[in-house]
């Protein structure tokens, strides 16, 4: 059965504050049986360790450069701009708000049942993909840092068999970390993820510094499209900014965590848009400092090396070595992050009946405060797909690529609702006693934000799913490569239809199961 408060009460006394959010909570018609333990920082470390632009960037640095050359700079406040645009919009959800499962809540309230659950839905499957698919990424770092990383074979490729088989061991013993943090309570996954932030923010802030003091040309670098892609300047733009877009997804984590975070109608909305801004600034400050004293911008090495070439290049082995542990730091925070933020979805559904084994997934550890199953299925599942990686690393960059198609699809099944309420009277027209009074708001510009937020996100969409050879077939594949992204849509689409029906027969309303007895 579900816990309810008293089964699961938190090792120190609730204050005050804790008993004004447990009450607000009720008004939505949910009992608190999470563990109400985070504060400020630890909240916006959830964002930030998502986003992690030491992860990504590290990724895909040499993906956006290989297309767009040094002008791909700016892509990034372009795709910054328009992220912050969407969160915008979700941090007034998140003042209204204050619920775990953010996405699937916020689109069911605002468009009704259905387009919620799909919001969820989607939101699930990119989001187990997207832990994989960082975990996968330690393979890229450890091995540099200490060859006895490489457990199989001699090749640390990601793209040979040796180096796959040792990314699917590295990465599987990682999901397996996080999973017993998420186990064992909400407040080892804020130290750990906290302390993995500050890690990553020393670390960034290093990396920018050796950068700017070793350049070896001007800023005017970010002016050049030498090297871009062949072809009409403006695609090979539109491609290398799929970079910038890969990395600014999962800022709305801090609104997945809110019914584990104090005062959550005011500290939600501001480290929402405070993970951002500051992935924003960083990873712009690593971008320019990386073109600026990157040994060659013509040789090749940047496409093919990316950030690590440019780290080997300018510091000597053990300063570089502390560099990269960095990176493997942020890797390990930002697959904890999103592990993290997919539980409270996927128990935020099925405590509303909306999925299979709804029981199970719903169900609080009386001790830990923390949802078990849901942990340890997204776990199960991330490693499931990392073994397909075995049998090639293309099928997986693939699908990796395809499920930020999904995030992106998923936020518009938000922001594209909350203008249609807008348009009507929203929030003028909701009822005080579901939303209370707002501690962030848009005001007169809300319709506005809104209205271009959702024409980036469409906009994004498209650029993302775009059937691209160069993107999703580099080294050839067939025709079910190259559309792997609306196909996969599709596909999640349908077996959503087929999981939907099976669920909505006999469910109870969301509030009765929500102070069901243990």
């Amino acid at each position: 059965m579900v816990a309810t408060a008293d089964s699961s009460a938190p090792d120190r006394p609730p204050s005050i504050s804790d008993t004004a959010d447990s009450a607000d909570l009720a008004r939505f018609g949910y009992q608190p049986v999470l563990h109400r333990k985070l504060g400020r920082y630890a909240s916006f470390a959830a964002g930030f360790s998502f986003v992690s632009i030491l992860t990504t960037i590290f990724q895909f640095f040499g993906f956006g450069f290989s297309f767009g050359g040094a002008a791909f700079f700016w892509t990034w406040p372009v795709v910054f701009a328009g992220q912050f645009l969407v969160a915008l919009n979700f941090a007034e959800l998140a003042a209204r708000y204050p619920i775990s499962g953010c996405i699937y809540q916020w689109s069911r309230r605002l468009a009704g049942e259905l387009v919620g659950w799909f919001a969820g839905w989607m939101m699930i499957i990119a989001q187990i993909v997207t832990a994989a698919a960082a975990a996968i990424a330690l393979q890229v770092v450890l091995p540099t840092i200490w060859s006895g990383f490489q457990l199989i074979g001699s090749n640390s490729d990601l793209t040979s068999r040796s180096g796959a088989t040792n990314a699917v061991l590295l990465g599987s013993i990682l999901l397996v970390i996080t999973t017993v943090i998420n186990v064992i309570g909400i407040d080892w996954m804020a130290r750990i993820n906290s302390l993995g932030v500050t890690i990553e923010i020393v670390g960034v802030c290093a990396v920018i510094a050796v950068f700017f003091t070793h350049a070896d040309r001007g800023p005017g670098v970010v002016l050049h499209t030498a090297g871009a892609a062949p072809g009409p300047y403006w695609a090979a733009f539109l491609v290398s900014g799929l970079m910038a877009a890969y990395v600014m997804v999962g800022f709305d984590s801090a609104g997945e965590l809110s019914e584990e975070t104090r005062n959550p109608r005011q500290v939600a909305p501001r480290t929402i848009l405070t993970a951002l801004t500051v992935s924003g600034l960083g990873g712009g400050l690593i971008l320019l400092g990386a073109l600026m004293a990157a040994p060659s911008l013509t040789d090749g090495s940047l496409s093919s090396g990316g950030l690590a070439y440019v780290i080997e290049a300018k510091l000597d082995s053990p300063a570089g070595k502390v560099v990269l542990a960095c990176v493997a730091c942020a890797i390990t925070v930002c697959t904890l992050a999103i592990q993290t933020a997919g539980s409270r979805l996927m128990f935020s559904m099925a405590r509303d009946r909306r999925l299979p084994f709804a029981k199970q997934l719903a169900a609080v550890h009386p001790r830990f405060g923390t949802p078990v199953w849901p942990s340890v299925t997204i776990g199960v599942l991330g490693i499931a797909l990392l073994v397909l990686n075995l049998g090639n690393a293309a099928i997986f960059a693939t699908l990796a690529s395809v499920c930020i198609v999904m995030l992106y699809l998923a936020y518009l099944l938000v922001t594209v609702p909350l203008l249609l309420r807008r348009i009507k009277g929203w929030p003028a027209d909701a009822a005080n006693t579901e939303t209370g009074a707002p501690l962030f708001a848009l005001g007169r510009y809300g319709i506005p934000i809104n209205a271009l937020a959702v024409v980036w996100g469409i906009a994004m969409a498209i650029n993302l799913a775009w059937p691209r050879a160069a993107v999703y077939t580099p080294t050839g594949g067939g025709w079910w490569l190259l559309w792997a992204a609306p196909l996969f849509v599709l596909a999640t689409v349908l077996v959503g239809v087929v999981v939907h029906r099976l669920v909505t027969p006999g469910r109870a309303p969301a509030a009765e199961l929500a102070i069901q007895p243990a």
